[in-house]
């Protein structure tokens, strides 16, 4: 059963689950749950994809109950007058604040480069005394991240730019790093949370957020490593 975070008549949102496809795609084709079957079985109702996550992303995802309804919500992404805020945990100690502005190869044609950015903060690090990879201790990163483009894979692709991949990326990440995560963290996926979505409602002109907890993974490291004030502070869990 997805948990569905936001419901109107025009506009539906699910917190979907890390490795769940948005939808049936030829690269995939032995997998048979999809997001947006999944949905329709559920609620009884067509719905029409807006945006997508990443497989092994978990968070907010929007649908609309409608194509008229889906096309204005694609244009206020396409304008980027939707606001997608995302956490993460990252190898190595990132800056403060950045803004990361890296065109990136398309996947399916290599010569061809888009323009990416992503803007991201970090909230606290932590050093373990504990040697991973090639140092003495090993190092994080809480992030939160605000992409201004929707490219494939951006926020991974652009954090593995920066040499500060995110924990549990099996494509774009570090292996050894990895490895620690789900042998001694018992973490074997990817630490990234589409967490926030907010945009002005198309028909009602409201102001519409859209939120979930984070995933039960991270909230168990946030909690080992310290980061429970620091994660409340910005609102990543609830409470004081």
């Amino acid at each position: 059963m997805l948990t569905i975070l936001y419901q109107d008549e025009h506009y539906i949102a699910i917190d979907k689950p890390a490795g769940l496809l948005v939808h049936r795609t030829r690269i995939a084709e032995e997998q048979h749950a999809f997001a947006l079957q999944q949905l329709r079985d559920q609620i009884k109702q067509r719905v029409f994809i807006i945006h997508r996550l990443d497989r092994p992303t978990s968070g907010v995802l929007l649908f609309a109950f409608s194509s008229e309804a889906a096309k204005r919500m694609c244009q206020l992404f396409a304008e980027r007058k939707v606001s997608k805020i995302y956490c993460a945990i990252v190898r190595g100690y990132t800056k403060k604040e950045d803004v990361i502005d890296y065109a990136l190869p398309k996947e399916e044609n290599k010569q061809i480069r888009q323009a990416a950015l992503t803007q991201y903060k970090t909230l606290i690090t932590k050093e373990l005394t504990i040697p991973v990879g090639r140092y003495n201790t090993a190092r994080y990163s809480l992030v939160i991240a605000e992409p201004q483009t929707g490219r494939m894979h951006q926020i991974r692709r652009h954090f593995a730019h920066l040499r500060h991949p995110i924990i549990g990326d099996k494509r774009y990440g570090d292996r050894f790093h990895n490895r620690f995560f789900a042998n001694e963290m018992n973490c074997k996926r990817l630490l990234l949370c589409a967490q926030k979505l907010n945009f002005t409602h198309p028909y009602t002109t409201k102001l519409i957020s859209i939120k979930t907890e984070l995933p039960t993974e991270m909230r168990s490291l946030i909690t080992k490593f310290d980061w429970i004030q620091v994660a409340k502070e910005n609102y990543l869990l609830e409470g004081k």
